[in-house]
């Protein structure tokens, strides 16, 4: 009867999975991972209280564009330019090698692991999950949160571009870079302009819509998030690429305090809405019984794991001359929290397109929920009793 109504059960596990948060032992595991564990919990896998039907499927789709719009919005490349983002990109690029060696590895042991794929899903770094963490800390202006931002940005930004390349077989290479470097060339003057021109009028139209039942500020984003979507598509790119880059043109139009109130709507929607959907839908989607009964699938799940730590865990040792030595651990750990929307894309992609096996698929989700829920709660740890930062507050001099 429930499965009829995957509405109320969805939510009902979005509801519940914060509240067990608020808990003593929940409070040192971030919320998504609750989300996704109830979600295996109702899914057709284990209580069967709701089933990934089209309608679920579809709706999957859209938080998982919801979550990467809201992404967006936060990466902010003014905060982390210079020594931040340089080092940042660099730990990116030693996170693509390292996860190269550890996947010829795999493949020289007799796996079957499609490189690419499982490459850009290692190396990617959640900052959703980051920002929370470092929000809640106060930290975002200390030289480790500032780090620490650039690192999630680099490793957010990085694999969806990508992803987006090498899951585009509508053109050739040269025609998809092209056309990357139109799109990107597209969103660059959209910031721009979402930046430097405020004409008055538009100003007070959308101030004056904002509170009133048309939430105009609210629908104009949303059809920002729908076209360049569909740009994105059209072009032969990942949806997901598109969404990051609507919610970077919002994200920069709506900073600093006139744009709060519109962030408030924004976060409601996006987050109360749609966001559960993605997460509690992941879950629901995730085949327990292939992971279990698939000795592949058992095997690779820890392998990627390590995987994981190794490639966004090691390049934290570029940071040396920049944060204090006890911060090192906390760095490495946190940057290895995988990004779960990218992994699931990457995963879902490959097994549609016949690149990567259903098995594969499955581990690399699974790693990456774990990433969520061990490496945050080991890096707090690490960090419990220590200061945020040195004791003047500055990176070692250089």
């Amino acid at each position: 009867m429930l499965a009829a109504h995957p509405i109320f059960v969805v939510f009902l596990a979005a509801v519940v999975a914060p509240l067990i948060a608020q808990t003593r032992l929940g409070s040192r595991v971030p919320v998504v991972v609750f989300e996704v564990m109830l979600g295996i919990v109702i899914g057709p896998h284990a209580l069967g209280l709701v089933a990934y039907d089209q309608f679920l499927a579809f709706m999957h789709n859209v938080g998982m564009v919801a979550v990467l719009f809201m992404a967006g919005m936060e990466t902010d490349f003014t905060r982390i330019q210079g020594q931040p983002l340089k080092l940042a990109t660099l730990g990116w690029l030693a996170s693509l090698v390292i996860a190269a060696i550890g996947v010829a590895g795999i493949n020289a042991f007799g796996g079957t692991v499609t490189p690419l794929m499982v490459v850009i899903a290692l190396a990617t770094t959640g900052l959703g999950t980051l920002l929370p963490v470092l929000r809640d800390g106060g930290q975002l202006a200390s030289p480790f949160g500032r780090m620490l931002l650039a690192a999630g940005t680099v490793g957010e930004v990085g694999p969806i571009v990508a992803a987006s390349l090498v899951l585009s077989t509508r053109f050739s290479s040269w025609q998809e870079f092209a056309l990357l470097l139109v799109f990107l060339a597209l969103v660059g003057t959209a910031i721009a302009v979402g930046q430097g021109v405020r004409p008055p009028r538009v100003i007070a139209l959308l101030a004056r819509t904002m509170h009133q039942s048309t939430q105009l500020p609210v629908r104009l984003s949303l059809l920002l998030l729908g076209t360049l979507v569909f740009v994105c598509e059209d072009m032969g790119f990942e949806a997901a690429f598109g969404a990051f880059a609507a919610g970077m043109i919002v994200g920069v139009a709506a900073r600093g305090p006139d744009g709060e109130a519109f962030r408030t709507k924004i976060d409601a929607v996006c987050f109360g809405w749609f966001a559960p959907f993605f997460f509690v839908g992941t879950g629901v989607a995730f085949d327990v019984a292939m992971l279990v009964h698939s000795p592949a699938a058992m095997v690779l799940l820890p392998v990627f794991l390590l995987l994981l730590l190794a490639a966004r865990g090691v390049p934290a040792m570029l940071y040396r001359r920049e944060l204090a030595r006890q911060e090192i651990a906390p760095f490495a750990l946190f940057s290895s929290v995988a990004s779960l929307g990218i992994v699931v894309v990457v995963a879902g992609a490959g097994v549609k397109s016949g690149q990567m096996h259903a098995e594969t698929s499955q581990a690399l989700v699974g790693a990456a929920l774990l990433s969520l829920m061990i490496f945050p709660t080991a890096a707090r740890m690490l960090m419990a009793g220590k200061p945020a930062g040195r004791e003047d507050g500055e990176p070692k001099a250089t």
